[in-house]
């Protein structure tokens, strides 16, 4: 898929714990923006963190169980980024949501008409 060179990045911040009718709430929501046709979407894992609750989320040797903080990172055109905005409403109970603007250099492989790379 080609980025248009001005795009918005969606950055969705939530916990590892975090669950949408029993399922981890990240997968659902790539699961989501890959079924919209959407450019692309990583989830990125936090080392330490807290939210709104001010409770400390750590990956310490000691912690018996983890609720790392979780980052959800889309890139597209701001068209396609309002569009998924209400479904996000529907998924995330709590957790927080930036949009900013972003400049996109997209790096390809050149491939010959057969689609073959030619790297």
């Amino acid at each position: 898929m080609k980025l248009p060179a001005e795009a918005q990045l969606l950055r969705i911040f939530i916990g590892e714990s975090d669950r949408h009718h029993g399922r981890p709430l990240h997968q659902v929501i790539v699961e989501e923006a890959r079924r919209r046709g959407m450019a692309g979407a990583t989830v990125l894992r936090g080392l330490a963190g807290f939210g709104a609750h001010s409770r400390m989320h750590t990956a310490h040797v000691l912690r018996l169980s983890e609720d790392l903080p979780l980052v959800i990172e889309i890139v597209d055109n701001p068209e396609r980024i309002a569009a998924f905005l209400p479904e996000l409403d529907k998924l995330i109970p709590e957790g927080l949501v930036t949009l900013e603007k972003v400049q996109v250099i997209a790096y390809r492989a050149e491939t010959d008409r057969n689609g073959t790379s030619q790297a």
